[in-house]
This record gives structure tokens, sequence and C-alpha cells, in this order.
């Protein structure tokens, strides 16, 4: 019944929203007590009661009542890792990664809701530093590293990231010169629902702001410029699709995080080109996520945005810093940081 009635509230702000009338009711973050002061970039809620949650010092969180509790549940490392991102397939499944150069760049899994991990990849490529990880379902996915040899590299796993192989790199477009992904968020690589087959990363670093897409599972892949302006800290940080078609591109510079006044674009076809948005959140964005229909949310250090248009404009409704936020298929939202902060979305 929780889902039922969350997903009607954010319907009817989607139809207040298409009648330009102040938009009731609107979007407001709910901090939960975490118990952590770790910087939690990696996000994977399940639903509106279990949701994971990771960062640095190898933590790993775990809620199964809305974040009323969080119990640590983390794999113990031979040394502190940051584990920017985190995908969970229920209550009990879940894959984490690490970032950083050579070994540090590694993932682990659980199948009983964190008691054992069992490490299933270790970088062993000095020149590689994996970013970010999706799952087309609950077998088949993928991690991306930043250019090896003018390329950026996939890694891919058929078995649930039980065991992961490294794709090659034939089908793959030259990265530009400094162009690289940003391990923000754990959104610069990410599927779309309907789309089986279809991913996309973002970069940034090099003289544009480019989106890869694939239709074949990283196999091969095409890229697209950006209007979003690029340099060695600036680029798109985070994509969202909400179906093969249509996704949003959120970032700006991390080292200028209160002007970004170009920091968003839309796409309607899949990512063969993109917009920029007519009235963009103006500064520096991290995250972002599909809520329902043409609604959409981005976060950053120093506030949050909603959109009701599809990504063609944003408007600020929380100050509070967050790194990542997600949603699931039925409207429940989490956004998380640093110093432990986790929140829920609610709608008052």
């Amino acid at each position: 019944m929780r889902m039922r009635a969350l997903t009607s509230l954010v319907l009817a702000a989607a139809v207040v929203a298409g009648s330009g009338a102040a938009w009731h009711p609107a979007p407001h973050w709910q901090l939960t007590d975490t118990g952590v002061t770790a910087r939690l970039r990696g996000l994977a809620p399940v639903d509106g009661r279990v949701a994971w949650a990771s960062g640095t010092d190898s933590t790993v969180l775990r809620t199964v009542d809305g974040g009323g509790h969080w119990a640590q549940v983390g794999p113990a490392t031979d040394i502190p890792l940051q584990f920017r991102d985190i995908e969970a397939f229920d209550a009990r499944r879940a894959v984490v990664l690490s970032i950083g150069p050579g070994g540090e760049s590694r993932v682990y899994r659980t199948d009983d809701a964190g008691r054992h991990w069992t490490e299933t990849f270790r970088n062993g490529d000095d020149a590689a530093f994996y970013d970010c990880l999706t799952f087309f379902d609950d077998r088949h996915g993928l991690a991306l590293s930043d250019p090896v040899d003018g390329r950026f590299r996939l890694v891919s796993t058929a078995d649930g990231g039980r065991s992961w192989s490294v794709l090659p790199t034939d089908g793959m477009p030259a990265a530009l010169p400094g162009e690289f992904a940003f391990a923000a968020s754990g959104t610069c690589l990410v599927t779309a629902d309907h789309g089986p087959d279809r991913a996309w990363f973002a970069t940034g670093g090099g003289a544009t702001a480019r989106v890869f897409r694939t239709a074949d599972r990283g196999l091969s892949w095409q890229v697209t410029d950006t209007p979003v302006p690029s340099g060695p800290s600036a680029g798109i940080y985070s994509l969202a699709f909400r179906d093969p078609r249509h996704g949003i591109a959120l970032g700006g510079d991390f080292a200028a995080p209160t002007s970004a006044p170009d920091g968003a674009a839309r796409t309607g076809d899949g990512g063969r080109s993109w917009t920029a948005a007519d009235v963009p959140p103006g500064e520096y964005r991290s995250g972002a996520s599909w809520v329902h229909g043409d609604t959409a949310l981005a976060v950053g250090p120093t506030g949050s945005d909603v959109s009701r248009d599809g990504g063609r404009s944003w408007r600020r409704f929380d100050t509070g810093s967050f790194d990542a936020v997600e949603c699931t298929p039925t409207g429940a939202c989490w956004a998380s940081g640093e110093q432990g902060r986790v929140a829920r979305l609610t709608w008052r």
C-alpha cells in the first residue's frame, strides 16, 4: 500500500507539473541516521524499505526498514577501499565496485545480505582505473575503466558478477586526449528499462563532454558530442535513461560547484543527439535519476533539483549536500552523500 500511495503522489505531481501551476505535493528529503561518517557515493535502492549504500573506508550499508536502521555489512579488505558504485538485485544479493589505480579497482559480490563477500575481480593493469558498474539484468553487466592505450576499457559478466572478462576494444571509438569518466555517483555508466542490450557512458576531461552508446551489451559503441562543457575537472558526471530513447545528462565542474550554466542536457533519440536544458540547475550536479514519466531529480553538493518536463527545465527544492540519487521503478527515491548522509524522498 505504501508503494501504491507513493506512486499515486508522483503521478499527481506530474499532472500538476503539466498544468504549470504550483506543484503540490512538493518533493522533500527525509534524512535517516546511518551511524557512519563515510562519504556514500554508491547507492542501490531496491524499494521503499530495502536499500544499499557504499562509500569510503570499505563501507557498505544496508537497510530493510526504510532507513530506520542501517547495518554495516561491508567486506573485510586488506586496505581501505572506496566503494563508489553498488548494484543490488534484492535484499540479499549485491555487487560493489571499488575504484583506484591497479589493484584498488575491485568487484565483490554477496548472496547473503553481506554476511559473506567474494572478491570476483581485481584489476591487474596499472593503466586501468575502473569508475562505475551497471547491470542489464541479474546476470549480465559491465564495468567501465578510463582509457587504456587510447580507448575506454570494459569488463563484462554473464553470471551476476561472479566472474568478469575484458571486452575487446575493436568496436570502441578512440578517446580524446585527457578524456575520462567520473566516479562520482556510480552513474557514469547506465542501462535503461526495456532496453536489454543498451548501455551508455559519459565523459569529461577532454575538449568535449561525450556520451558513448552500445546496442549489443558493449561489443561495439558509437559516440556523440554534447553541449555540456568539458575540462580537467568538468564534463558529464551522471546519466539516467528512463527507456531506450529518453535520457538526461548532468554535470558541471567539481572544482567550481556553484557555477554550471550549461551543465544539463537531454536526448529523445537514444543518445544520438543531445540538447542543452533550457533552464539547467546552474550548479554542479553529480547524480541524476528518473522518478516517473517526465519527472527527474538531480543532486550535488550544493543542492537538489527537480525537472517536471523531461529535463528541459530544473527547479531547486533542497540545499543539502548529496552525491548520488536513485529511484526504483515504483517511485521510491533515495539520495546519499558526505558524512554518511542518506535520505528518502517524500512528497508533501
